[in-house]
């Protein structure tokens, strides 16, 4: 049995180079905090409007009735611009993802 070497170079041989390193995922981290920070905004804007009204106070019969439902009602639609840019805000990072990817896959 003739002794074995190693094989001959090769021009097709792959060159060995530093191993490839691992691809660091930043995105899904990015976008979990601006999840958790829309959370927070909409979860702290409901709380803080809890209670009567500064602006109530002193009122009483249907006046305090009436304070409290418009201040309820801006509530509904501070919480309700406040979801509309959550989703907005997802939509654009989204689209930036997806152009990221494919520009990412071609070059």
């Amino acid at each position: 049995m003739p002794p074995q070497g190693p094989p001959p170079a090769s021009p097709y041989r792959a060159q060995s180079g530093p191993p490839p390193t691992k691809r660091r995922r930043v995105f899904p981290w990015v976008f979990l905090a601006v999840q958790v920070l829309f959370l927070v905004w909409v979860i702290m804007g409901a709380v803080s409007s809890s209670g009567t009204p500064a602006a109530c106070r002193g009122l009483t019969g249907d006046d305090l009735t009436l304070c409290e439902d418009a201040g309820d009602a801006g509530t509904i639609i501070g919480a309700g611009l406040v979801i509309a840019l959550w989703a907005a805000t997802d939509i654009i990072l989204g689209f930036t993802y997806l152009v990221f990817r494919l520009a990412r896959r071609r070059g």
